[in-house]
């Protein structure tokens, strides 16, 4: 039998992983790219100085290349993500 407190816990992550499906969902374009370079600046401990730092982040497992080009050719769909966030 799950506890309360853990039921909690399960129904948060639940929910986040629901808005980080969504989240990717909103990106248009290099998807992947995108979540992977957002990944690394949420979870990056302190100021980020340079993107270029976001690719050493254990996040961000591809090349600063791949980084380069989400931000190039990469999109988002901001009315969608409009509808996540408020969601």
């Amino acid at each position: 039998m799950i506890s309360v407190p853990d039921a909690a816990v399960a129904g948060a992550f639940g929910e986040l992983g629901r808005f980080r499906r969504e989240f990717y969902r909103c990106l248009t374009g290099r998807a992947d790219a995108l979540f992977e370079l957002t990944d690394a600046l949420l979870c990056t401990d302190g100021p980020v100085k340079t993107l270029v730092d976001l690719t050493l982040a254990p996040e961000h497992r591809r090349g600063h290349g791949a980084m380069y080009d989400g931000l190039n050719a990469g999109g988002i769909d901001v009315q969608r993500l409009r509808t996540a966030v408020a969601g």
